[in-house]
């Protein structure tokens, strides 16, 4: 059976981020040493899902998932991840992965919050790829009454907008005892996709 992409939702601006007094775009702000895209990035690497890297510069988060669900048309499913949760555990992937088999969305749920990725079944296409402005896909959840998947993995909810979300952010990631992900595959130049 084929499995869900994981779209990596990268094309956000960051305001919140330098109005807080950051001097660089918060994806690449570093965190223990790397980037908080690569965090998140090896999350997707060690899950072994394919993934899309959506980083076009749509306009709002509504046509960032239409462009990534449309360049990944042929997906049976989608597991919308924002790239500023470098915490999100790869076995949590997985987790929503599985369960779209059974629901057509699924939202993972941590300490009583609805956090990341949010899965859709391929059923949902056409309402994703009909997306604009920045509303996100909040609408589609709702009409799919989404199923509650319960995991213990905070970094689902810890998203980093601002220079104190990132320094919970570190704290949490050096306070963890959590393996650390699998080495990446290495990449090709250019290359925004795995599928």
């Amino acid at each position: 059976m084929n499995s869900p992409t994981v779209i990596v939702l990268a094309s956000g601006r960051g305001t919140r981020f330098s109005a807080s007094g950051g001097s660089t775009h918060k994806l690449q702000a570093l965190l223990a040493g790397k980037t908080v895209l690569q965090h998140t990035l090896d999350a997707v690497f060690a899950s072994g899902l394919p993934w899309h890297l959506e980083q076009g510069g749509e306009p709002g988060m509504g046509d960032s998932i239409a462009a990534a669900v449309r360049a990944t048309a042929q997906s049976p499913g989608w597991l919308m991840l924002p790239a500023d949760l470098p915490l999100i555990q790869a076995e949590t992937l997985r987790a929503v992965a599985r369960s779209l088999c059974e629901h057509e969305v699924v939202v993972p749920v941590c300490q009583g919050q609805r956090g990341h990725p949010v899965g859709f079944s391929a059923r949902c296409a056409a309402e994703l790829q009909d997306l604009r402005g920045d509303q996100g896909a909040a609408g589609v959840v709702r009409r799919h009454a989404a199923f509650e998947l319960a995991v213990n993995d905070v970094g689902c909810i810890t998203d980093v907008d601002t220079l104190d979300d990132l320094r919970v952010a570190e704290r949490l990631l050096l306070s963890s005892d959590a393996e650390a992900p699998a080495a990446p595959p290495k990449s090709v130049p250019g290359r925004r996709s795995a599928r």
